[in-house]
């Protein structure tokens, strides 16, 4: 079921007629799991409970297979930053609004 839906999103080729897929790791369920663990650390999960969600007994072995897909400080920073700006309302800034004195 995976391999024909991969074809039908057309991320890999059909096979020829007779032929099976091709075998590759990156079009296997592996892709799926490593797309999770991409997803859940750019949110923010920490690597311990990333760990526990993929089965990993140690927590370290997490962190040295994954740790290319953490955002960096930067983007973080640049996240929390555009999420405070986004949730914020446009008040007026014209002459109406400044105080008397």
């Amino acid at each position: 079921m995976w391999k024909p839906a991969l074809v039908a999103a057309g991320v890999i080729p059909e096979p020829e007629k007779g032929e099976r897929h091709e075998a590759a790791r990156e079009h296997g369920m592996h892709a799926l799991r490593h797309f999770y663990a991409s997803v859940l650390l750019d949110a923010g999960e920490n690597i311990k409970a990333l760990s526990g969600y993929l089965g990993h007994t140690d927590p370290g072995f997490t962190l040295r297979t994954y740790t290319h897909l953490m955002p960096s400080s930067e983007g973080r920073t640049r996240k929390a930053v555009d999420r405070l700006y986004e949730g914020a309302e446009s008040a007026p800034d014209g002459p109406q609004t400044a105080q008397g004195e």
